[in-house]
């Protein structure tokens, strides 16, 4: 690109910003544009300095997190051309937090745990709309395509759906004319199946793999 990438940074952690801010400042074909210290003011710089590529980390402490700026990002009414990429940049690979920031919109996906250069060539990817993954990530998003669809029973898929829809366990019981203990034992079996530990999770990989219906 003849043009420098115009980045904003977003981490919580101020060292951990700072060591970026200097690392990125020496790097060709990068301009940190902004940084941000929390999702909520990521997503303010996003509409306000319209940068190529936002580098979002996923826990940001108080407020949104990553995900939920990701994806505020990436459907915000565009002021002057197209959205800016976010590639995330963060310490946790887990199915769940991969799917969901993949779900928000993410463009590319990296850890903390990679070497400048890499970062330096994803944000160039990024950039240009190319998806860029750690190899840790590319792995596990190949083991979970190439893994068959885990089979829910009907009653699951009927908790699942009202899960999606945001209901806790008492209005899930209420609904479904259950227990909340029996929504309970269905929930730990939904999150066995589907390789989660939280709802949110839960609500990512059914809709990933759409098994909402």
């Amino acid at each position: 690109m003849s043009e420098p990438v115009r980045l904003l940074v977003c981490d919580d952690h101020v060292v951990v910003r700072a060591g970026l801010l200097a690392l990125l400042g020496s790097a060709p074909g990068i301009e940190v544009v902004g940084e941000a210290g929390t999702g909520d003011e990521a997503v303010a710089l996003a509409a306000k300095l319209t940068p190529d590529v936002v580098l979002m980390d996923l826990q940001l402490g108080e407020g949104i997190d990553g995900v939920e700026a990701t994806r505020r990002i990436t459907t915000a009414p565009p002021k002057a051309g197209p959205h800016p990429h976010v590639l995330v940049l963060t310490t946790y690979d887990t199915d769940a937090d991969i799917t969901r920031a993949i779900e928000a919109g993410a463009t590319g996906y990296l850890l903390k745990a990679e070497r400048p250069e890499e970062l330096f060539a994803a944000i160039q990817a990024a950039a240009e709309g190319r998806t860029t993954l750690s190899p840790p990530v590319a792995s596990r998003v190949m083991a979970r395509m190439r893994s068959p669809r885990p089979s829910l029973t009907d009653r699951e898929r009927d908790i699942l759906g009202q899960l999606a829809q945001g209901l806790g366990n008492r209005d899930i019981a209420r609904a479904l004319f259950i227990s909340e203990a029996t929504v309970k034992t269905h929930l730990g079996r939904i999150y066995d199946k589907l390789g989660v530990d939280t709802r949110a999770g839960a609500v990512a990989v059914a809709k990933e793999q759409r098994l909402l219906g």
